[in-house]
């Protein structure tokens, strides 16, 4: 699959797909969790994984809680949405200038894409490349 960079990198992990959209401020905690008690999927561990989401929800503080989370190592290995949005990128671009740590954020359909395996991002300045794998990298 072909999708839009918004921030270059290249990450590998299983897939989580939110059904809603997640504010990383006051939405996620330091560990990676989701604890939004109004999220539908509140409980779930965004850490290593790739989130697929249709887009942030709010505040443009989820920059800097997002930036925070890639440092400690406890973000998404990558983030895939379906419509643009300029806060989350944001913050992956905070935390590659600040601490040269390189998370991609694309934009693309993936309703098609499997859960069940492990996703390839690799997202250059002109395109970024999704690959499903079936088994463990």
């Amino acid at each position: 699959m072909i999708g839009r960079t918004l921030h270059p990198g290249t990450a590998t992990g299983e897939p989580i797909r939110l059904t809603a959209p997640l504010s990383f401020w006051g939405g996620v905690d330091e560990h990676g969790r989701i604890v939004d008690a109004h999220h539908p999927q509140c409980g779930a561990i965004l850490t290593n994984r790739i989130l697929l989401m249709e887009s942030g929800r709010g505040s443009s503080s989820t920059s800097s809680v997002l930036a925070e989370q890639i440092r400690a190592r406890t973000a998404p290995a990558a983030i895939i949405l379906s419509r643009p949005d300029p806060i989350i990128p944001l913050g992956a671009l905070v935390a590659a200038e600040l601490y040269n740590l390189h998370l991609p954020v694309v934009v693309a359909p993936y309703d098609d894409l499997p859960l069940d395996g492990w996703l390839q991002v690799a997202a250059i300045s002109t395109q970024a490349v999704i690959t499903w794998s079936r088994f463990t990298p």
